[in-house]
Parts: C-alpha cells; structure tokens; sequence
C-alpha cells in the first residue's frame, strides 16, 4: 500500500510561522480592543521565544511595531482626506489623526489595559514616539515635495514638535486641562506651520 504525502505529513505540528503572520495577529488584538498577549500569538503560530526574540527584540518592540503599522495607516487615511495643499493640507491632516486618535476605542482599550500604555507611547527611549517622529517628517517630506512647502523650520524639528505638542493634547490629565482641546492645539500647530487662523 502506498503512503500518502499527507499520511507523512506530522500530525498536530502547526506550520513554520512567519513574522507577518505574528504580527497580523497582534494587530487584530489591537484593534478588537484585546490584550496582546506574546505567548499565546506565539503558542498559535509555532513560534519559540528566541524567533520571537530575533523579529521583535521584546513584548515592547511587538506592541510598537503594531502602534506605528496603525499610525502610518491613520496618517495616510487623513491625507487622503485633506484639504488644500502645502501647509493648509498638513494642518487638515493633523486634525483628522488628532481627533481620530481621541475618539479609538482600540487606543482606549490599549491604556486601559497596559499599566505602562502611556509611557510606551511617549517616552523617547522608547521605541513609539521616535517612530511616530519618522512617520511626521516622512509625511512632511512628502508634503513638500509634492505641494512645494517650505517648511518653516527644519522638517525634523518640526516634525518632532508636532508630536510632543498632539501627545499633550490627546493624553495630558495636568491640571493645565489641555487634554482634548483639539481647536486649540490646531491654532499651535498652525502658528507652527505659519497658517493664519480666520476669526
């Protein structure tokens, strides 16, 4: 009797995984408002400890890669959304993700739920905020090459400025009380980019 290639085949041995595979996971978590939870991702896909180790450095580097893979997303929704060009459309894009960013229940589940949330998404030794600073500047960049903008001072700065300024405004709880006064934090990002602001 011939064997079959599927009689061969190991029962109950999941497939090599792979790091897209891992990751889409971890993305569906975020966004159905779960925990991610690295072991059972990792338990699902067959993966070990040190190949998760090699694609991802730590729990942390798979949370950031998560947050900024929904980061380039929401800017690049906003933009196609934007009004104007040059400066005018970047200010439109920065509203948009700002009062997106309020308004995630993915984003409030994810505070929620990790006692260190916010510290991953703002700390600058981090590894979330300095790539939400790329995805600015890159988007910047692309803004003053497509539209000709000028940016008013040196695009990394800038870029780097309107992060920490959208990280007050979206999460701050001081008593300052700036939290969620997008009107506001769109005047300041609009004497940044040298926008007049109509009375």
């Amino acid at each position: 009797m011939k064997t079959t290639s599927a009689a061969r085949r190991p029962v109950g041995r999941p497939a090599a995984a792979t790091r897209e595979q891992v990751l889409t996971a971890a993305r569906t978590a975020f966004v159905e408002g779960r925990r991610i939870e690295v072991r059972a991702i990792a338990a699902e896909f067959g993966a070990s400890r040190a190949t998760m180790y090699r694609w991802f450095g730590s729990r942390e580097g798979l949370l950031a890669e998560v947050v900024l893979g929904e980061m380039a997303a929401l800017f690049d929704r906003a933009d196609r959304r934007a009004r104007g060009r040059g400066a005018d459309r970047v200010l439109d894009t920065l509203e948009s993700v700002n009062r997106r960013l309020i308004d995630s229940p993915p984003l409030r589940s994810f505070l929620a739920l990790e006692p260190s949330g916010l510290q991953i998404l703002t700390s600058s030794s981090g590894r979330v905020q300095p790539g939400v600073v790329g995805i600015a500047a890159a988007y910047l960049d692309r803004v003053a090459t497509e539209d000709d903008f000028r940016p008013p001072i040196e695009l990394t700065t800038l870029a780097y400025a309107i992060v920490r300024l959208s990280e007050a405004f979206v999460h701050d709880d001081s008593p300052a009380g700036m939290r969620h006064e997008i009107g506001r934090l769109r005047e300041i990002h609009a004497a940044l980019l040298g926008v007049s602001q109509k009375d």
